[in-house]
């Protein structure tokens, strides 16, 4: 069962449940608390249509659909009671409180009938399939496409001991790759797909969903860097235990698997949060482009007054995940500026138009870019986008720089608030260097500072 039919499947039973519980809630009320007859009437139908929905809400808001094939019985239990709870007491504040009840205990009656059948309804179609899923993959009918790095005996001892639990963890091994030459014993086990130079291709064309580090403990600095590589990809990414002391500060954990492996948690902030950073994106960029509207019509008629072409520079950048992207700006260069390759700006470019430097110095030539935080290319706050020339030139330098393909990219940054543009490589890592203090220290608290000094820059006119 793969992971969009197993979202599928929950999603179209929490909604059933959602529907079944708000019928026998409404039957309830309207029958031991108002003694009335149960009649059809619109608002039961108009609460057939909302109720699912806001649950469906509920649910994305706590992370309920997360990586669903992962979930066990415990994390399924608790993140469904807090769910119900919120749920329960949000429909009780906003629809129920303000009626017309006789009986103030009433009141209780309804919320605990609310919470308990809901509960119940919603939770045993969902353990059910906790319990399938997780029978599956102890049996070894279903689980991850895992990829193997490491060719040594810490190789082979954890493949052969992962092999031989007596229940699956969820690996199911394509094929593994080496540092150097191959194996003849590990080749013997599985395929052999290629070298660690061309992980990413490898991760890319076997669809990997799990990558197992097996490395001896003197290829540390070997570890980190691979780490630093992968560790922007949607996958989940296990280490052999005793090198994990290795980068203790380098990495969080949150579950050990047969006592040989741990996980790397890169979890940045509680999911609720990103949903909370998306819904504010979507609004406060749809607000600036109704606002700014005037301010895009007079930029316009500037850039394509100041010189020939169009009034838009559009390029490709890469985003999350490593998915590359068109970035839009207004043009503030010639065109054909890059006809030599890649180049950086500096200060004192001659390509910059003269408009250009204005918009550049106030940050205006970035405001189209708000089209792009509403089709969730980027977000409001977060690393600048990099070409993939640029990325590779400062990997080579600093993998690390990598891991800022974790989350989406921005407008505005900690490197850009603190650095501001960046004329050079040398430069780039040293704006490099803020975006990953803002990665470790990711909340919406810091994203609103980041704002809030963004907005001083512009007024001030203080960019550089």
């Amino acid at each position: 069962m793969n992971q969009k039919y197993f979202k599928t499947l929950f999603i179209v039973l929490d909604s059933i449940a959602a529907c079944i519980a708000w019928a026998l809630f409404f039957i309830f009320r309207k029958t031991y608390i108002e003694h009335l007859p149960f009649e059809v009437s619109n608002r039961f139908y108009i609460g057939l249509l909302i109720v699912p929905l806001f649950w469906l809400a509920i649910y994305y808001f706590v992370g309920t659909y997360n990586n669903l094939r992962r979930v066990y019985f415990m994390r399924t239990l608790s993140q469904s009671l807090r769910a119900f709870l919120l749920g329960t007491l949000s429909i009780f504040f906003f629809l129920i409180l303000d009626d017309e009840i006789a009986i103030h205990t009433d009141y209780y009656k309804l919320i605990l009938f609310l919470f308990l059948t809901h509960s119940v309804l919603t939770l045993v179609p969902r353990l059910l399939l906790t319990y399938l899923n997780v029978k599956q993959i102890s049996s070894r009918k279903a689980g991850f496409r895992t990829l193997l790095i490491g060719g040594s005996e810490k190789a082979i001892s954890i493949y052969k001991e992962v092999n031989e639990l007596p229940k699956g963890t969820g690996s199911i091994f394509v094929g593994f790759v080496n540092l150097n030459g191959i194996d003849n014993e590990l080749s013997n086990e599985l395929p052999h797909l290629g070298n660690t130079k061309d992980l990413e291709q490898i991760i890319d064309q076997h669809d990997i969903e799990e990558v197992i580090i097996a490395l001896d403990s003197s290829e540390q600095e070997k570890l980190k860097k691979i780490i630093n590589r992968i560790q922007g990809r949607d996958i989940t990414i296990k280490i052999s235990a005793n090198t994990y002391d290795l980068i203790s500060g380098s990495v969080k954990t949150t579950n050990i698997f047969g006592a040989i492996l741990i996980e790397v948690d890169d979890v940045l902030m509680p999911h609720w949060q990103f949903v909370t950073k998306r819904l504010i994106d979507i609004f406060a960029s749809s607000f600036a482009i109704i606002l700014l509207l005037p301010v895009y019509i007079i930029l316009a008629i500037l850039v394509k007054s100041s010189s020939k072409g169009p009034v838009f520079f559009v390029q490709e950048r890469i985003g999350k995940n490593g998915i590359p992207f068109n970035i839009i700006k207004f043009r503030t260069m010639v065109v054909n500026a890059e006809l030599g390759g890649p180049q950086l700006s500096s200060s004192e470019d001659k390509r910059i138009t003269s408009i250009g430097k204005f918009m550049r110095k106030v940050r205006l030539d970035e405001i189209p870019q708000f089209w792009n935080v509403i089709r969730g290319d980027m977000s409001l706050v977060g690393p600048r986008p990099e070409r993939q020339y640029f990325i590779d030139k400062i990997a080579e330098r600093e993998p690390q720089f990598l891991q800022l393909t974790k989350v989406k990219p921005g407008i505005t940054s900690w490197g850009q608030v603190k650095f501001g543009y960046a004329e050079n490589v040398d430069e780039m890592l040293q704006r490099m260097k803020y975006d990953l203090l803002y990665l470790k220290n990711m909340s919406l608290a810091i994203d609103f500072k980041i704002l809030l000094y963004t907005i001083i820059i512009v007024l001030k006119g203080s960019g550089k």
